[in-house]
């Protein structure tokens, strides 16, 4: 007997970000009740934490190329801006 996978397709960093800019608009359009209110909320404090891993994954994988005197490419790890 053969086992199917079943693999549920994660959301896309940008799905996820045009969700939340969704959850924002009906937030602040003030047409949802309170119940409504917090579970969007609540969906949305959950997307932010999934974008911010995502962007942390996104860092530690970025490498930038420097010219050395001698004209060769040199790798240096990524060191974001604070």
């Amino acid at each position: 007997m053969t086992k199917r996978r079943t693999t549920t397709k994660q959301p896309t960093f940008e799905q996820r970000l045009a969700r939340l800019e969704r959850i924002v608009e009906e937030l602040e359009s003030g047409d949802v009740g309170l119940d409504e209110s917090l579970r969007l909320y609540a969906e949305g404090a959950e997307l932010i934490k999934a974008c911010r891993k995502t962007l942390g994954e996104a860092e530690k994988k970025i490498a930038k190329l420097t010219e050395t005197a001698g004209g060769d490419l040199e790798e240096e790890p990524f060191e974001p801006q604070q």
